[in-house]
């Protein structure tokens, strides 16, 4: 029989809070961060990009997963060295990898970050998936939903046994892991209404990346809501991730097109740029003065996200970095 896709009850351990949940204490500020590939080194370069992130008000670091780091590891890695920061990943895709080593990973890393990590996992593109592991990107929304599912039972029991029609698993030893409370959030890069239909089910937070605040208030978090209604959870954590730069450099546009144009070839983000009413990623970016900026990602606010993560800020000088980042402290202050 199929696994029950309800969500457990979530494990606190002693003296520590449900990071899965918004804590009530208002929006929480986070930050994609990169490292120079002149870096000497790249997880030195990663960490002490974080420290100046923290120093600034960012009070999340998150990374990307890419084809040259781990980025659960060097989320672990970056949690343990500055210790005033959540860390979190948007997001590792789920072809290619098995939801039991993704659990171990998880669990490793909350242990590291003494319970500051978030999982973020998305279905990828299928043009890159098919090229990268030779994997059929064939019913995605419904292998998301099994591997969140197995995902969130092995973080919350420390066993698994599942049978479903992309997974067929059983945990042959118990999997938990000292120090590794609470049970971390698990995310979703959810855009479409299949995916955030599965996340309202299954999952405690979204991470949409290049959804204008009016797609998130008329799209994105109605889908979201009905869905966790249906399943007697309560809404999940909508975390949008938006370009910005404070800056009146006039090149800053074309930087952005270029760092952003490959969401224009993967199906899902012309999709919501259009419902937003733009045709690029780059034109949805926030760039300007401090007041501007902080102003759009109020917008962000205004329309149903809980959180926001200011992306592509590392494009520029490195005091437009800091600048950018200090404006979105005072819009979620």
């Amino acid at each position: 029989p199929r696994q029950d896709m309800n969500r457990p009850a979530v494990r606190v351990g002693p003296g520590m809070t449900d990071t899965s949940r918004s804590s009530g204490t208002g929006p929480t500020l986070g930050a994609a961060i990169s490292f120079s590939p002149d870096a000497e080194n790249a997880v030195d370069a990663a960490i002490a990009r974080a420290r100046a992130a923290a120093d600034a008000g960012i009070g999340g670091i998150w990374l990307g997963q890419r084809f040259d780091y781990d980025a659960i590891s060097l989320l672990a890695l970056i949690g343990r060295e500055v210790p005033d920061v959540s860390v979190g990943v948007s997001a590792v895709p789920i072809y290619g990898r098995h939801p039991l080593t993704v659990a171990a990973q998880t669990l490793t890393a909350q242990a590291a970050t003494h319970g500051r990590f978030q999982l973020g996992l998305a279905l990828g593109a299928a043009r890159l998936t098919e090229q990268a592991f030779d994997v059929p990107f064939t019913r995605s929304a419904a292998r998301l939903e099994e591997f969140v599912s197995i995902v969130r039972q092995v973080l919350t029991t420390g066993s698994v046994e599942f049978h479903g029609d992309a997974f067929d698993t059983t945990l042959p030893f118990p999997a938990t892991l000292p120090g590794a409370d609470p049970v971390p959030p698990i995310l979703v890069a959810a855009l479409g209404p299949r995916a955030l239909a599965v996340s309202g089910r299954v999952a405690d937070g979204i991470l949409p990346n290049l959804a204008a605040p009016s797609v998130l208030e008329r799209d994105i978090i109605p889908t979201l809501s009905a869905a966790a209604e249906q399943a007697g959870r309560p809404t999940p954590r909508v975390i949008a991730l938006v370009p910005a730069l404070v800056t009146d450099s006039g090149d800053a546009r074309e930087r952005l097109a270029q760092a952003t144009a490959l969401y224009n070839t993967i199906p899902s983000y012309p999709r919501v740029l259009d419902l937003g009413g733009f045709s690029r990623a780059a034109d949805l970016a926030l760039v300007g003065s401090a007041d501007e900026v902080a102003a759009g990602l109020r917008e962000y606010l205004d329309a149903g996200a809980t959180d926001v993560i200011v992306t592509q800020t590392e494009l520029l000088r490195p005091d437009v970095q800091h600048e950018t980042w200090e404006a979105a402290a005072s819009a979620l202050g």
